[in-house]
């Protein structure tokens, strides 16, 4: 999504796209940790909240092109790092123990998604932070602090 709201031409992809995946709505996931919060299940039992909706990678990659109306050569990174190759999590957890369902279909959050995206961030500023997103790892650095002037006095 942000390699097409930056016109990132090639579009990048890491692998060769055939990747299946489970993306789940950020409001599903929130509805399934109030779920999760709310229900009796105390005993720190791990509850995934995926769809189970297998999407190969490459095709999340097209409809962003297509529904944000961008057009991009798609350049395929074989030599970077991309998980397994199959990725969907079972939320049968979730249905037992907590009544919990995704209500989202990923097309549908992945176009609430873009439109939010695109209306909230400014280009410019994600296009400078954009690599360091895709590469850094680990806690986020703070700034450093600007030292104020010293007055001579402690």
């Amino acid at each position: 999504m942000a390699r097409a709201f930056i016109d990132q031409n090639p579009f990048e992809v890491w692998g060769d796209g055939t990747q299946i995946r489970n993306w789940t709505y950020v409001g599903d996931i929130a509805d399934g940790m109030v779920a999760a919060a709310e229900s009796d299940v105390v005993d720190g039992t791990p509850i995934n909240l995926g769809t189970m909706e297998r999407t190969r990678v490459i095709d999340a990659v097209r409809e962003v092109l297509s529904y944000t109306g961008k057009t991009a050569d798609i350049k395929f990174l074989t030599h970077m790092p991309t998980g397994p190759l199959n990725r969907v999590a079972s939320n049968q957890r979730a249905k037992d123990l907590i009544g919990w369902s995704p209500r989202m279909k990923f097309f549908d959050g992945l176009h609430r998604t873009i439109d939010w995206y695109f209306s909230t961030k400014d280009p410019d500023r994600v296009r400078g932070y954009f690599s360091r997103m895709l590469t850094e790892r680990g806690e986020s650095k703070p700034e450093p602090a600007v030292a104020a002037k010293s007055s001579g006095k402690p």
